[in-house]
């Protein structure tokens, strides 16, 4: 006969809860405020949607106080984990979340944002990712993993075009492998450790001495090809630049951030564990998929003619860069990884806020795709500022200097030399060299070339005055990174090593 166990609310330390909850909260309002009253006008449920992730803030900012005092704090029967890499990402999610939902205050053309059901996604997904990074327990990460990607690939369709169905049903099917691979790899964990909790995993296999290295390797395989499909590593990639197409441009930029990051920490969990265990094959691995990620992803963004496409190949790169340090292990590399994509949140939603302006319902005649390249020709005398906005966030992407990422990339090359990772060191300088190429061909086309399209307001057509003020604050935050790199790298490294990572 089991023995009744009295649980006390105290113990369970539902405060760890909080941030997640409040996004919740948030969603069920806007579905309730919909019920008592149908019509309402979509700057409600922006305000709305704003509030309550001020209100997430506010409780992260109150986990970080907590954190600098007390350090990792567990909850809710020890599988909520509240330690530095979770309330760094958590930040990054809620402020990219916060850049991204006003974008939705445009013109009427763009149908979806007067749904409160999309609002209401929304804040599930942020939910959703929350719950991915805040835990290591590979239960709650599959749980928190699907919640967001099922809001996600509805957010998608909800554009209402014959790419955007073909986006959303191409992310979901590679999204359902992914689970399958996760659950699958999780499977095998626990099959050889007898837990679910990253730390007691890599515990088990440890006090083991890897007896069980064949079945390590079987796990490894599926949670990395799950990985990959997340972070669009190649060969997993393929999704992408249909997805980004078929999407928004202004969801196209939250997904190049947002999932990534959460995927990141989850990655930097599992992996960083088992590397720094001197699991030479897996080192091998992850080695060969950060350079041919890299690589292949910058050379097939040569050779696209849509900046969109572009873009999204730029965001392959970007993320096996960034994936370097994972396999580099080093708290100096995973603290440039934090750097560097909360500099890439500014810059690269920037960029695709900038698609966003002169985005228009149907092709113009001659178009092939929303954003050709010759969409952009002379776009510095028939919009200036937006040439010029263009220019900078491309500058930025490219690592050129002062500009944001530029403080980024450096950082992470720095990283590579100081784990002793120099060659890989080289082939992420050359790397960007390569990407300048592309990024530069844009403004080229926007400085050098005359224009094809002859409507002068023709740029500025969904420019409201939150999408300016948006556009304005990343590029005010890119031009002036230099001022923010040294406060933030303190703020990111004593969360990081009081971490352990």
């Amino acid at each position: 006969m089991l023995e009744a166990v009295n649980i006390s609310l105290e113990s369970l330390n539902l405060v760890t809860l909080s941030p997640m909850l409040i996004a919740i909260v948030g969603a069920l309002s806007i579905l309730t405020i919909d019920l008592v009253k149908v019509g309402l006008h979509k700057s409600l449920y922006v305000m709305i949607s704003l509030l309550f992730l001020l209100l997430d803030l506010g409780a992260l900012f109150h986990f970080v106080d907590f954190f600098k005092s007390n350090g990792t704090m567990m909850g809710f029967f020890d599988v909520m984990l509240v330690d530095g890499l979770a309330i760094l990402s958590q930040l990054i999610i809620v402020i990219a979340s916060m850049l991204f939902i006003p974008l939705s205050l445009t013109s009427k053309r763009f149908h979806e944002y007067n749904y409160p059901e999309y609002y209401a996604l929304f804040m599930f997904m942020i939910a959703g990712f929350q719950f991915m990074v805040a835990t290591d327990n590979l239960i709650l990460i599959f749980v928190g993993l699907e919640t967001a990607s099922l809001a996600l690939y509805t957010l998608i369709a909800m554009h209402n075009r014959s790419k955007s169905f073909e986006a959303a049903v191409k992310y979901f099917t590679m999204g359902a492998l992914a689970a399958g691979f996760f659950a699958f790899g999780s499977m095998v964990f626990y099959g050889i450790s007898g837990s679910v909790e990253i730390h007691q995993i890599a515990s088990a296999l440890a006090a083991d001495d890897y007896a069980n290295i064949g079945y390590v390797l079987v796990g490894v395989v599926f949670m990395l090809a799950a990985f990959g499909f997340k972070l669009s590593l190649v060969p997993f990639h393929t999704w992408t630049p249909d997805v980004y197409e078929g999407s928004s441009a202004a969801l196209a930029g939250y997904m190049s951030i947002v999932p990534k990051i959460a995927s990141f920490v989850v990655a930097m969990r599992l992996f960083e564990v088992l590397v720094q265990s001197g699991i030479v094959w897996l080192e091998v691995i992850l080695y060969a998929g950060v350079v041919v990620t890299m690589t292949a992803a910058n050379i097939w963004a040569l050779v696209q003619n849509d900046v969109k496409r572009m873009l999204a190949y730029s965001s392959i790169s970007h993320a096996g860069f960034v994936m370097a340090a994972i396999l580099i292990g080093t708290t100096q590399a995973n603290s440039g990884l934090f750097l560097y994509w909360t500099l890439f949140v500014f810059t690269n939603l920037g960029a695709f806020a900038m698609l966003w302006v002169n985005r228009q319902k149907t092709l113009l005649p001659g178009q092939s795709s929303d954003h050709p390249y010759e969409k952009f020709a002379g776009l510095i005398s028939t919009m200036p500022m937006a040439a010029v906005l263009m220019a900078l966030f491309m500058l930025s992407l490219a690592g050129i200097p002062p500009f944001g990422l530029f403080w980024g990339k450096l950082y992470m090359i720095g990283s590579a030399v100081s784990g002793g990772y120099t060659i890989l060191a080289l082939i992420m300088a050359l790397n960007s060299a390569i990407a300048g190429y592309y990024y530069l061909k844009l403004i080229v086309y926007m400085f050098m070339k005359e224009p094809q399209i002859s409507q002068k307001g023709f740029y500025m057509m969904n420019a409201s005055l939150s999408l300016k003020s948006i556009i304005g604050l990343a590029a005010v935050v890119t031009i002036f990174s230099v001022i923010l790199v040294n406060p933030l790298m303190e703020f990111i490294t004593a969360m990081v090593y009081n971490s352990g990572y």
